[in-house]
């Protein structure tokens, strides 16, 4: 599948730097054993959806010799239930995500990038991906699906997403946990902008709804270091608050509270078996990415 420049969020240099790369679900997910996905399914389904042409290690019972006799070329039979793996990308639009000090992009459109960029591999895999965009609740819902006008329809949603409200991510998880009824591969990507064991709670839910969780943490490098020196007017851009002060007076408050806001996430993660992972938009996405995959292809479970 050839990246195009059509699409802003869709960088073809940085795609080839992930081109060698796949996201690889480690745990039990609904559909047919391929490549490196496992599945609690044995058995095919009667329903035809299409054909796939055949690798080594597919199942040679399911080549399709009209066909090969027609072309030349092997191809086997897919079918309806034969999905590697559906993934869900919930990517958060909250006013919080709008934020950019001297970083190049937003956390929005940092989190767009990657977005995308891990549709493309999804797609490159003949997997299925879907989108989630939300703020106070879901705001646009794209169901899991394969295929390139799929992916051109995912592009489109993700230039067409703006910074919306306020953020609840712990109702809007709990939400999606009971709406996605069958496993799938869960990405949130958000700055996580909520009280954290409730957030944690939510994310559970969905570990408890047997979905395999990716939660990529975006924050602005500002957020991390608090650089600021003079007076200065600080608003909080989802209930519009606004408070001036001198930042040297609760630099030092500040930076604690977020390691523990932070220590909170990471264990909570971890107790539940979730990828978890920070990144700094002053990082390029691609180097993000590419390092965050790369490590995670080398996990052996």
């Amino acid at each position: 599948m050839a990246a195009t420049v059509e699409y802003k969020y869709l960088d073809p240099e940085s795609l080839s730097r992930l081109k060698n790369l796949t996201l690889a679900a480690r745990r039990v997910v609904e559909g047919f054993f391929a490549g490196m996905h496992r599945s609690p399914h044995r058995g095919f389904s009667v329903e035809f959806a299409e054909h796939r042409e055949y690798t080594p290690g597919m199942d040679p019972r399911h080549v399709d010799w009209r066909v090969y006799g027609r072309r030349d070329k092997l191809y086997v039979k897919q079918y309806e239930e034969e999905t590697n793996l559906r993934c869900y990308v919930l990517l958060d639009k909250s006013a919080s995500m709008s934020y950019k000090s001297g970083a190049k992009h937003t956390k929005l459109e940092y989190g767009s990038y990657l977005a995308a960029s891990l549709a493309y591999l999804m797609a490159f895999q003949h997997d299925s991906v879907g989108l989630i965009t939300y703020d106070s609740g879901v705001r646009d819902m794209v169901p899991p699906r394969q295929g390139p006008g799929h992916l051109r329809a995912l592009m489109e949603k993700l230039e067409n997403t703006a910074a919306g409200g306020e953020t609840s991510l712990s109702a809007t998880f709990h939400e999606l946990a009971e709406r996605i009824k069958r496993r799938a591969l869960i990405v949130v990507i958000s700055d996580l902008f909520d009280d954290p064991e409730p957030l944690i709670a939510a994310l559970k839910h969905f570990r408890h709804k047997k979905h395999e969780v990716i939660v990529l943490q975006t924050l602005d490098p500002a957020e991390l270091t608090f650089p600021f020196d003079d007076i200065t007017r600080i608003e909080d851009l989802e209930n519009h608050r606004e408070v001036t002060s001198d930042p040297r007076a609760f630099r030092k408050a500040y930076l604690e509270e977020l390691a523990r806001f932070l220590d909170k996430i990471r264990a909570g993660c971890l107790s539940a078996q979730i990828d978890y992972c920070l990144a700094d938009t002053n990082e390029p996405f691609a180097t993000f990415l590419g390092n965050y995959l790369a490590r995670r292809q080398n996990v052996r479970v």
